[in-house]
């Protein structure tokens, strides 16, 4: 037979795994809404690198919807979308020195603006909406023509190919030409 100091003594430590096991499970990491990407390739001579976050379209209108047109936008979630070069590269015709730059990007039905910011390591948005810019630190705006996709991309990403990259996201590609 046991004794009542044994009941308690068993109770306590019962007690204490239950409550240790229930904190460590609080603690378990939850994924993302919108995960942290990276993309990385060659274009020519250069090494390109664009780190964003991906966020997903959930249902959601985004072209003219969440993101409107004619507004700047991180292109991407969370913190501003980067790019780095290790070269000189041209963009769209338009020479971007080697570094490390913040992509915006301000949506059009017909047309895109490409904003490469010299900023880098802020959050996206101001807080009450807007992209986290200064325009007085762009290095370099191009304008590109999107493409309507047949199938849908439920997460944003980058993709860098030979010519440059693109963003695609929803029923949207938005290419980028670099040399």
């Amino acid at each position: 037979m046991t004794t009542p100091k044994k009941h308690i003594f068993l109770l306590t430590v019962l007690f204490l795994f239950t409550m240790t096991a229930s904190v460590f499970a609080q603690d378990a990491p939850k994924p993302k809404a919108s995960p942290a990407q990276t993309a990385t390739g060659k274009v020519g001579a250069a090494n390109i690198t664009i780190a964003y976050s991906s966020p997903a379209v959930k249902g959601r209108t985004i072209w003219g919807g969440l993101e409107a047109y004619g507004k700047p936008w991180r292109a991407g979630a969370n913190e501003a979308t980067t790019f780095t070069t290790d070269k000189d590269i041209k963009v769209e015709g338009k020479t971007l020195k080697a570094g490390k730059y913040s992509v915006f990007m301000v949506p059009g039905e017909t047309e895109w603006q490409v904003i490469f910011n010299t900023e880098t390591g802020q959050w996206g948005t101001k807080r009450g909406g807007g992209a986290n810019f200064d325009p007085a630190n762009n290095a370099l705006t191009v304008t590109v023509k999107p493409k309507k996709l047949d199938q849908l991309n439920e997460r944003l990403v980058y993709d860098i190919t030979n010519k440059g990259f693109s963003l695609k996201w929803e029923y949207v590609e938005v290419p980028v030409a670099i040399k």
